[in-house]
């Protein structure tokens, strides 16, 4: 995919914010960052050292951010949507807001629509 084919940057400003809102909502967004070691974990989503809503926080919403603002261009492989799934079933929190923020922000970047639960 080429970075022509993503929606609008202010699409994906927008959905990063949401991801933020309901991160906030499930209190799950932190005031404090984990340790620089634990952020230097070389694993996909850094799941030996971050739980996914801190990846999402310190991660991914901050590399977004950052690129976003620097105007470069946003990766268009990406798909968090089925770690969320994963990582979120069983939880008595209600996660379907961000489960479908997370979505359509895989969606809004690689361009291919991703199937998730209403």
């Amino acid at each position: 995919m080429s970075v022509a084919s993503q929606k609008p940057l202010h699409v994906t400003t927008t959905l990063l914010d949401t991801i933020e809102n309901e991160l906030k909502a499930l209190s799950w967004w932190q005031a404090v960052p984990p340790s620089a070691e634990d952020l230097a974990s070389t694993l996909p989503f850094a799941v030996d050292t971050l739980s996914l809503a801190q990846w999402l926080q310190f991660v991914l919403l901050a590399r977004l951010r950052d690129m976003l603002a620097a105007g470069m261009p946003l990766p268009t492989e990406i798909s968090v949507y089925p770690v969320a799934q994963e990582s979120f079933a069983g939880l008595s929190e209600d996660t379907r807001g961000l489960m479908a923020a997370i979505a359509q922000l895989d969606e809004a970047l690689t361009g291919q629509p991703v199937k998730h639960e209403h």
